[in-house]
């Protein structure tokens, strides 16, 4: 098993207003999709490999990643929170058009809203995999479950 990857995954929100269970819910499903499969990798040259244990929380208006590699050196990744809070809640409009559409349009339409909610994800994902490459690798799966990670800290439901 390779040891570029999150073995370990939290979220800590002590400082936010507590998540609506259906929020809780995702962020668990996104973590379980995130420790069942993922790429991760410091890149610093004196980077200390993995298997990591990454804690996601907001801080200062920032999102800080807590990275604690396999010998227990700890990196922390700031990035600024207002570079994802726009994106996140476009991300949840199209997603809440999309709900709604399942209850009350066509098949056509759904679709359509399908593909564009995708895209949104897909734009969070790439922006947030940007913004790490200074200091992680991340490929495609592990963006887009950490950006849905990341949205979980602005939906409350």
């Amino acid at each position: 098993m390779t040891t570029d990857r999150i073995a370990h995954f939290s979220i800590d929100d002590t400082n936010m207003p507590p998540a609506s269970p259906e929020a809780e819910q995702e962020r668990n499903i996104a973590i379980f999709d995130l420790l069942d499969g993922n790429s991760f990798k410091l890149v610093a040259e004196d980077a200390a490999a993995g298997p990591y244990t990454v804690i996601l929380s907001p801080r200062d208006r920032h999102l800080v990643f807590e990275v604690t590699a396999a010998n227990g050196g700890i990196t922390e990744i700031g990035i600024p929170f207002s570079t994802f809070r726009k994106r996140a809640r476009a991300y949840f409009a199209i997603c809440e058009s999309y709900f709604e559409a399942v209850r009350r349009h066509s098949p056509d339409e759904i679709a359509r809203l399908d593909e564009h909610r995708k895209a949104q994800h897909n734009e969070g994902a790439n922006a947030l995999r940007e913004r790490l490459a200074e200091t992680v690798v991340v490929d495609d799966h592990t963006a887009r479950r950490l950006f849905t990670l990341v949205c979980s800290l602005s939906y409350r439901g």
